[in-house]
């Protein structure tokens, strides 16, 4: 069984992923189509716009009860910035596969991309390793 707060935390985290991803990719088709950049950077850009609006929205919504709010946020911040590297790479890697590969145009590959990146890869990393709860932490916010 799902605990309600574990559920809950997976929403609110979907909610932030929501919003940075519709800020990087309604960005990607702006950087590609406006302003010609190829996809693969566009990507890169928007990417890194949109983990700044996840990373900040993570932080201090979803998990800041369970991660040391106060503190730590170099290392959450270092954390994160793997993450979001393997993130853009793998989401670059996809959508230019789709692309060339199988013929798909790139705004659908990069969806499709980005639902495997964002469950597999993203949320998992980010829930458990980015803003995991210690032991010590638990025992000092249950105080």
């Amino acid at each position: 069984m799902f605990k309600k707060k574990s559920v809950l935390t997976f929403l609110q985290a979907q909610v932030a992923a929501f919003l940075g991803g519709i800020t990087d990719y309604g960005l990607m088709i702006l950087l590609t189509e406006v302003f010609k950049l190829h996809f693969t950077f566009s990507i890169l850009i928007s990417g890194t716009v949109g983990a700044i609006i996840n990373f900040s929205i993570n932080r201090f919504w979803v998990f800041k009860n369970q991660s040391g709010y106060s503190s730590h946020i170099n290392s959450q911040l270092f954390k994160f910035a793997l993450v979001v590297l393997g993130s853009i790479s793998l989401k670059s890697l996809g959508t230019f596969m789709f692309q060339k590969v199988f013929q798909i145009d790139y705004k659908i590959g990069r969806l499709i991309t980005d639902l495997f990146v964002s469950y597999g890869f993203n949320y998992p990393l980010i829930k458990n390793w980015v803003f995991k709860v210690n032991d010590k932490q638990n025992v000092i916010q249950s105080n």
